[in-house]
C-alpha cells in the first residue's frame, strides 16, 4: 500500500539533515516526516513537537505513557502507529491481557493489572480522542486525584500529541513500517477499517 501522495524531490538540506538524524536514530525511513516536507513548516513544527514530547516523568511513568500511546493509536485505527506504539511493549511491563483490554472500546473492561492512575489516564485518553470529544462531568477530579497539575499536563499533551501523528499518518495514506516483529495488535484488521471504513 502507498501513501497517498509521493515525497518531494528536493527537501531543503536543513530539513534534511534533521531528517537524516531521525533515521538514523529509528532505523527506519520516516516517510511521515518526509511527506511533511511538502510544507516545510508543518515538518518543523511536527518535529519539534515530537522531540518535546515526555517519555519517562516522576509523576508519568514510561509504561502509562506507552499505554497511552497504544490505546490513541488503536482508537483511531492508526495501522502505523499502533505499529510504532506497540514497539518494546513487553518491556515496559505490557501484558497481552492489558493490550487486549485497550482494544475493547465498545465494553471497556480494563485488565486487573493496570493500576487505578493508568486507568483514569487511560478513560481520559478515550475521551479526548472520541469524536466529538465527550468528557464525563467526574472524569477531570479523578484525574486530578492521581495526577499532579504537571502530570495531568504531560498525560493531556502526550494524548494531544498521539492524536495529531495518527491523523496526519492516515492523512497521508501510511502503511506500518514494520517497528515491531511481533506486534499485539492485528494490524490487518485497523488496515481494512482505513481502506472500507467502519462496518
Amino acid at each position: 500500500m502507498d501513501p497517498f501522495i509521493k515525497e518531494p524531490p528536493k527537501i531543503p538540506p536543513l530539513l534534511r539533515f534533521a531528517i537524516w538524524l531521525v533515521e538514523r536514530r529509528m532505523g527506519k525511513r520516516m516517510t511521515p516526516a518526509r511527506l511533511l516536507s511538502w510544507y516545510p513548516k508543518a515538518a518543523v513544527g511536527s518535529g519539534i513537537m515530537e522531540g518535546l514530547v515526555a517519555h519517562d516523568e516522576r509523576e508519568v511513568p514510561r509504561r502509562t505513557l506507552q499505554l497511552l500511546r497504544m490505546q490513541v493509536s488503536i482508537q483511531a485505527s492508526c495501522p502505523f502507529c499502533i505499529d510504532m506504539n506497540s514497539a518494546d511493549y513487553l518491556a515496559s511491563k505490557i501484558t497481552k491481557e492489558e493490550v487486549a483490554s485497550l482494544r475493547a472500546l465498545a465494553e471497556p473492561a480494563w485488565a486487573p493489572s493496570l493500576s487505578e492512575p493508568e486507568r483514569v489516564a487511560l478513560e481520559y485518553a478515550r475521551a479526548l480522542t472520541a469524536t466529538p470529544i465527550a468528557i464525563p462531568e467526574t472524569l477531570p477530579a479523578r484525574l486530578r486525584e492521581s495526577y499532579s497539575e504537571r502530570g495531568v499536563a504531560i498525560v493531556v499533551s502526550t494524548v494531544a500529541q498521539v492524536n495529531f501523528w495518527t491523523r496526519a499518518i492516515q492523512g497521508f495514506g501510511l502503511p506500518p513500517l514494520g517497528f515491531t516483529e511481533a506486534c499485539p495488535v492485528d494490524l490487518d484488521a485497523y488496515v481494512t477499517i482505513r481502506r472500507e471504513g467502519p462496518g
